[in-house]
């Protein structure tokens, strides 16, 4: 399970420096494991979220029954899965809807207020958001697109593996997620990067100083990075 301090520790640095950590102490996740695409944050002042993920797939272009039981029982299960643990939760939804993806918005402020509730600390979709000054306090977005309805938006499936520009998710997986975009993070990665990011900053802080200095040149900077 995720401690307090490593949670303390994800959410004191931003997604980037994920991914360079990640790169150090899990080398073969280079080239993989996080979104690739831009994604629209309209929060990007919020700290990063740090949560696990609540994966689904849902679809806004086609017309559902919206009165059939079948249907709205999918969705109170829907709302039991995102409940359960752990906790807390990043929806992370796909967009199955193709040419067409967001179409229609799954989120606004009825279901950021619903989803906070239960726990999520935000959402990661490919699909589109709207709603924007309305939705749950603190509640972080990051989606493909912006829209203005909600069309024939409807859950397909959840708790299955999902994928949200470029990134593949299971359900449960650990995500660390800010302005920048999103990343999977393994648990059996956290206590090594602490020691980890000692040593990139000190090397990024030579770098840059030396490329700062008064009449830099070629050979002083490359001095730096070779240290």
């Amino acid at each position: 399970m995720l401690t307090q301090s490593q949670t303390e520790f994800l959410q004191s640095i931003d997604t980037p420096t994920v991914c360079n950590l990640l790169e150090v102490v899990a080398p073969q996740r280079r080239g993989f494991g996080y979104t690739v695409k831009h994604l629209h944050c309209p929060f990007p002042d919020l700290r990063p979220m740090v949560g696990f993920a609540k994966t689904v797939t849902m679809r806004a272009k086609d017309r559902v029954p919206l009165g059939d039981g079948s249907y709205m029982q999918k969705r109170l299960d829907y709302l039991d899965y995102v409940a359960a643990a752990p906790q807390p939760g990043i929806a992370v939804i796909e967009d199955l809807d193709g040419e067409f993806v967001g179409f229609g918005a799954f989120w606004g402020e009825v279901q950021s207020n619903i989803h906070k509730a239960l726990g999520c600390l935000g959402t990661i979709t490919n699909g589109s958001i709207r709603d924007i000054p309305m939705i749950a306090a603190g509640f972080q977005m990051l989606a493909g697109s912006i829209a203005p309805s909600h069309a024939f938006v409807h859950v397909v499936d959840f708790g299955g593996k999902v994928t949200v520009h470029g990134m593949e998710v299971e359900s449960g997986d650990l995500i660390h997620a800010d302005r920048h975009g999103a990343v999977v993070v393994p648990l059996d990665t956290i206590d090594a990067m602490k020691p980890a990011l000692a040593k990139l900053s000190a090397q990024e802080e030579r770098i840059i100083t030396a490329a700062r200095a008064p009449g830099a040149t070629a050979a002083s900077i490359k001095a730096a990075m070779t240290g």
